[in-house]
């Protein structure tokens, strides 16, 4: 697997918002604002377990995210891809990382009693944007 081109890197290393896009059982479209990373290679997004995001990745890994920066909001990249892997590993300090980049805060808030993180890797088939 290829990496992404750095500039697509840099832009998911900031603190932009993405918004994924996966498909309901219906076959409708489902989309959610996301917090986005990336390792290189991935684009990484964290969830809960049981939320239909979550579901929908699970059963078609199929999926599309745009990520903007909310100061321009022109200035955007456009993935297409699949989910290669979703797992609990590193899924809790992931999502602590992201609430430090996202609102300053060295631990995510918002957590909930009994709430398993799951931390979903997608690949990237198609990229535009990030110029």
């Amino acid at each position: 697997m290829a990496a992404l081109p750095q500039k697509v890197q840099d832009f998911l290393r900031q603190p932009n918002f993405g918004f994924l896009a996966s498909v309901l059982p219906d076959g409708s479209p489902h989309v959610t604002a996301v917090w986005v990373d990336t390792d290189g290679q991935h684009v990484l997004v964290n969830t809960s377990e049981g939320r239909q995001k979550e579901l929908n990745l699970r059963r078609e890994p199929r999926v599309a995210i745009s990520v903007v920066d909310p100061k321009n909001p022109y200035d955007q990249v456009i993935i297409r891809g699949r989910v290669a892997e979703i797992t609990i590993e590193g899924a809790d300090e992931h999502i602590d990382r992201m609430a430090e980049k996202y609102i300053g805060q060295e631990r995510y808030p918002w957590r909930q009693p009994g709430e398993q993180r799951v931390l979903v890797k997608i690949v990237p088939e198609h990229v535009t944007g990030g110029s």
